[in-house]
């Protein structure tokens, strides 16, 4: 911000100046010296054309650029935001997939090490118990989620 204000206070200042000749002289050390006045050394006349300004054409000019710098800073913090929720949402999807994972490896062991395997029956504390062909579609479903959430 502080750039800006120094930008318009020298734009201001300098359409408050009037418009005079600038004289180029070296000094002592050999460095040149720009003025308005030549002073009794040497000057060269520079020729610079100057404007006046117009304070309410700066005072536009300055509103508008804050206000694309104020967009262009929202714009930037939206992304900043945007691309914070995709690494959250990465990582929640990361660790789903890993708690899935798990409990599909889990299932699936489980189902490799059972003699019977059963689901529950209609009533309560019921259960029916599957046949070999049933046990083997049922272990292979569980292999199947393994492979698809464990790749």
């Amino acid at each position: 911000m502080k750039p800006a204000v120094t930008l318009l206070s020298a734009l201001l200042l300098l359409g408050s100046a009037q418009a005079s000749d600038v004289y180029k002289t070296v000094d002592a050390n050999g460095r040149p010296v720009y003025t308005d006045r030549p002073g009794n050394q040497p000057a060269e006349r520079l020729n610079i054309k100057s404007m006046n300004t117009d304070p309410a054409e700066v005072q536009r000019r300055y509103d508008n650029e804050m206000t694309s710098f104020e967009e262009a800073d929202k714009a930037a913090t939206e992304a900043a935001q945007d691309a914070a929720e995709a690494g959250e949402i990465k990582k929640a999807t990361a660790a789903d997939r890993a708690r899935r994972c798990q409990e599909s490896r889990d299932n699936y062991a489980a189902l490799i090490r059972a003699r019977r395997i059963y689901e529950p029956g209609p009533g309560e504390g019921e259960r029916r118990y599957l046949d070999d062909d049933e046990i083997t579609a049922a272990r292979e479903n569980a292999k199947q989620l393994v492979d698809e959430f464990c790749d």
